[in-house]
């Protein structure tokens, strides 16, 4: 297949999974008052997908290993279709918990899959480009959840909204068959794990409080802007405009910090100002909606670049370990700290009455992991030195 075919597929395997969590976002309000349930409540469907997808993500690895890259493709796509067809007839908010625990199954298996194809396919001087392309497809998710997904729900109803991603799945279920190739797999199916070193301990870690932050950011930002008086409709394209720059972050940061030294200074600077971004933010009122631009452009543009930049350092780092097992662990990292957040905001939020203690919260959350990368980045000197010897 062309370069350009794979690349397509590689960045809607990442679009599709991530389409629950932009989705609930958008359309949470919607829900929560049609079937009956608390708005803050969503944080625990942002849960149930990423807590399963968190546990999944240790055998992720493991699992394209053994199976190919073609077949956990057709596990990915065919668990979205089967996720947001459940949301489509949906009845109350337990059948929405199960949904979102159908996605977790695809959001496991993106990670590994597409990072072993691009480092099976792909040619080494494109690696770091495509690398940061098929993460822009998580952004794309947020650019259709914060347009397409608000519109279709007003003018045909919220489940519509949702039934519209089931055959977008199933074609490129079908693309997958037609277009990837069988593989030769690993026999051997061992249930070991093999423990992270400290490199990537170092990296989980700072994916881990990134993701707290940006998940309860990304899941609450429009219900916060509706608190302030925004309308519904605007509050969504906050959603948009947070993945446009997310996409862009993605596609031009990452081979940015491909050409560097040590990109554990690059996250240092995006995550600092993520969380100046989040102070400013934080402070908006009734008259200053401007600061939600702001918050939702510069959260696009820093905070989302880090994980297709720490993807991009397991691809070209061996000193982090396998491509597989490496990108399952970041992804346990990651995907725990999505479950996470959500809650975790809107507990605090509840609890003192107001949510700019929740973003409180969060903003150190990104303090702790911006200290972190300075670690890390100490770790692969002192790693470096040692080779040297």
């Amino acid at each position: 297949m062309t370069d350009v075919a794979l690349q397509f597929l590689l960045v809607f395997a990442m679009t599709l999974p991530m389409l629950i969590l932009y989705a609930t976002s958008t359309l949470g309000l919607l829900l929560s008052s049609d079937l009956g349930f608390e708005a803050t409540s969503l944080g625990y469907l942002i849960m149930s997908s990423f807590g399963l997808a968190a546990v999944l993500s240790l055998y992720a690895g493991r699992t394209v290993d053994c199976y190919g890259s073609r077949q956990a493709l057709l596990i990915l796509f065919c668990a979205v279709a089967m996720a947001f067809s459940v949301i489509a007839v949906a009845v109350d908010f337990y059948s929405l918990l199960l949904a979102a625990a159908m996605c977790g199954i695809a959001q496991a298996l993106s990670n590994p899959v597409t990072n072993s194809l691009i480092a099976q396919q792909i040619s080494p001087q494109k690696k770091a480009w495509v690398v940061g392309l098929k993460q822009s497809g998580v952004q794309l998710a947020a650019l259709i959840a914060g347009l397409a997904l608000p519109a279709i729900a007003l003018q045909f109803g919220w489940r519509t909204a949702f039934a519209v991603i089931v055959p977008v799945a199933l074609l490129f279920l079908l693309v997958t068959v037609f277009m990837i190739p069988r593989q030769h797999v690993i026999a051997n199916n061992s249930e070991s794990f093999t423990r992270p070193n400290a490199l990537l301990g170092w990296l989980m870690a700072i994916q881990f409080c990134v993701a707290i932050s940006l998940s309860a950011f990304v899941t609450f930002l429009p219900t916060f802007a509706t608190q302030h008086g925004m309308e519904l409709l605007w509050a969504d394209t906050l959603i948009a405009a947070f993945g446009v720059m997310g996409m862009l972050s993605r596609i031009l940061l990452t081979p940015i910090g491909a050409k560097l030294k040590d990109e554990s200074l690059l996250l240092f600077a995006l995550i600092a100002v993520a969380a100046c971004t989040m102070i400013l933010m934080q402070q908006t009122d009734s008259h200053s909606h401007w600061r939600l631009w702001i918050g939702a452009v510069g959260m696009g543009f820093t905070a989302v670049a880090t994980n297709a930049i720490a993807m991009s350092m397991l691809i070209r780092d061996a000193g982090f370990g396998a491509v597989t097992t490496s990108s399952s662990y970041v992804s346990v990292a990651f995907f725990s700290g999505f479950a996470l957040g959500p809650p975790l905001y809107g507990m605090i939020s509840n609890y003192f009455g107001n949510p700019r203690f929740g973003w409180g919260v969060m903003i150190g959350v990104l303090i702790i992991a911006c200290t972190m990368t300075l670690l890390l980045a100490n770790a692969r000197r002192q790693k470096s030195r040692i080779v040297m010897r």
